[in-house]
């Protein structure tokens, strides 16, 4: 019995080629029958006009934690981008450098011949007996500059201390000398700081010259060499005047009012300025003050 010749089946299906591109290709060019042989040196190919599929398409990938089928193309890799960096500083505060002391404050070169001190960055210390002034000039100096200028009172910075203060006037005893000591490390931070950040600053305290270790030497360590200071020393009757109006733990004794005043005469011949303010009020002793500080500018003193 005879079977009719046509087509032979088309191949199964392979991933990538639609089923219609297999039977357009099998329907019009018929090949030898697949157990037919093939002659030598023979490559099957496409034949002349034969109708070519659509290119293979790759599969797509796999979904998130699924393995990926046979031939899938893996994902290019995730863009690498640098570590996060942290915020600057916004604040435009320049850190304060660990002991880092002030300078000799610099004329700048056009005025060096006339230093403007109220127009320098500068650091003032103020020294003087209890009732010479020396708070009430600082303040007013400070607020009458023309650059930004701090005032830092040592009593005000020693009062900080509450339960336990050391009051000298009940006696003077190492908790009271400590506390001082403290209080002149805490102004001499607080002076550096606003120093390198371009704020002048203007120190009060009562130095004593017989001390220079503790006193003047003290302050120039906790400050630096640039420390410019100043001796403010009225009569004796002037600070008795003054220190009258004083209440509260800052008023002394005449007999201890005369002691210390007693003890800044000895500033005289020490080679720092020293303004009589006796007759001045305190913008004229302001005044004094920024001459002063002109010439200490121009040709540092000694100390």
């Amino acid at each position: 019995m005879q079977h009719a010749v046509g087509s032979p089946l088309p191949p199964p299906h392979q991933p990538g080629q639609g089923p219609q591109s297999g039977w357009a290709q099998a329907g019009h060019h018929p090949g030898p029958h697949p157990g037919a042989a093939r002659p030598a040196g023979h490559h099957p190919g496409p034949l002349p006009g034969a109708a070519q599929g659509p290119a293979p398409v790759p599969p797509p990938p796999a979904a998130p934690g699924f393995p990926a089928p046979p031939g899938a193309v893996p994902p290019p890799p995730a863009a690498q981008h640098p570590p996060a960096q942290p915020a600057p500083d916004t604040t435009g505060h320049v850190p304060l450098p660990p002991g880092g002391p002030v300078g000799v404050p610099m004329a700048p070169p056009a005025v060096a011949m006339v230093p403007d001190p109220t127009s320098t960055t500068l650091a003032v210390l103020l020294i003087g007996p209890a009732g010479a002034g020396k708070t009430s000039v600082a303040k007013y100096w400070a607020d009458h500059r023309r650059v930004p200028t701090a005032h830092i009172s040592l009593d005000d910075v020693r009062e900080w201390v509450r339960s336990g203060f050391a009051d000298p006037q009940s006696g003077w005893n190492d908790s009271s000398e400590a506390q001082y000591r403290l209080a002149r490390r805490t102004c001499g931070f607080a002076a550096r700081n606003f120093l390198a950040n371009g704020i002048s600053c203007i120190l009060d305290d009562a130095v004593f010259p017989d001390r220079p270790v503790v006193g003047l030497g003290g302050w120039k360590r906790h400050v630096g060499p640039g420390l410019l200071p100043v001796v403010l020393l009225p009569g004796l009757d002037i600070v008795l005047e003054r220190n009258a109006e004083r209440t509260g733990n800052r008023r002394l004794t005449d007999e201890e009012v005369a002691r210390i005043h007693g003890r800044m005469a000895g500033w005289y011949g020490s080679g720092l300025p020293i303004i009589d303010n006796s007759q001045l009020d305190v913008p004229g002793t302001a005044r004094v003050l920024d001459e002063v500080l002109a010439r200490a500018i121009a040709s540092p003193p000694s100390w």
